[in-house]
């Protein structure tokens, strides 16, 4: 896990994967397989969550007073305390949601988890794939503001309908141009790194090189009319940064 993303706080059995800006939602996994936990959230946070991790229940119980996640995934067979005990306590926060992962499959424990408040319940092994679907899901019951605009300056990006205009102008971007765009906003005027940005945006699995980014840069200017890269900076030798240009009227 790269050094970058991974913060020790004071209670070093939890780790939180930081994002200077999130505005899909905080989620909190606990599991004592750091495997598991490893796997989640390095994929949550890909996709645009802020992720904090904890080793068993106990663990997590302190995690959600302190991280304060919108959704909890939550293994049943813990140590200390285990999945149902935690579900149970944490249960009943309108704007929290609660999903269990477990390898225990019997439609009683399904039904026991549900009852105990759980949104959803999600049988070990399982794909990744599915389990983001059932994650987006509860966050549209439970959190639906968290779909919100991101503004910077006269940028606005609407992220529940992927809109997004300059001013009143729209632009028509592609997929990856949308979420190199997405991803610079998000972290708007700091200095992405070339890299990171390759890891962020395309994937950790992607084997192309940094000149991908650069032509995407460029695409983007394009798009945004901004040929002196007043928007968009090159801060030469290190990465890009996205600057607020203009601005959003006041009533």
């Amino acid at each position: 896990m790269r050094s970058e993303r991974l913060a020790l706080r004071a209670d070093r059995s939890t780790h939180i994967l930081e994002r200077e800006m999130t505005e899909r939602g905080r989620i909190l996994v606990v599991d004592d397989e750091p495997a598991i936990t490893d796997f989640i959230a390095l994929g949550l946070h890909h996709e645009g969550y802020e992720v904090a991790t904890a080793g068993d229940g106990h663990q997590g119980l302190r995690a959600v007073d302190e991280f304060k996640p919108d959704l909890v995934i939550l293994d049943v067979m813990m140590p200390r305390l285990d999945g149902f005990e935690l579900c149970r306590a944490i249960a009943g926060e309108p704007r929290r949601g609660i999903i269990i992962l477990s390898a225990r499959d019997e439609i009683t424990d399904r039904i026991h988890g549900l009852e105990l408040g759980a949104d959803d319940y999600l049988v070990k092994p399982f794909e990744f794939g599915e389990l983001l679907a059932r994650v987006k899901a509860v966050l549209r019951r439970r959190t639906p503001d968290l779909n919100r605009l991101v503004q910077v300056g006269d940028l606005s990006i609407d992220t529940a309908t992927r809109d997004v205009r300059v001013g009143e102008r729209r632009l028509d971007l592609s997929v990856r141009e949308y979420d190199l765009l997405h991803y610079l906003a998000v972290h708007a005027d700091e200095v992405m790194l070339r890299q990171r940005i390759l890891d962020e945006v395309w994937g950790h699995n992607f084997f192309g090189d940094e000149n991908n980014v650069e032509v995407y840069i460029r695409y983007l200017r394009q798009k945004l009319a901004d040929g002196e890269h007043q928007r968009i900076q090159t801060v030469r030798g290190v990465g890009y940064r996205l600057h607020a240009v203009g601005g959003v009227a006041q009533d």
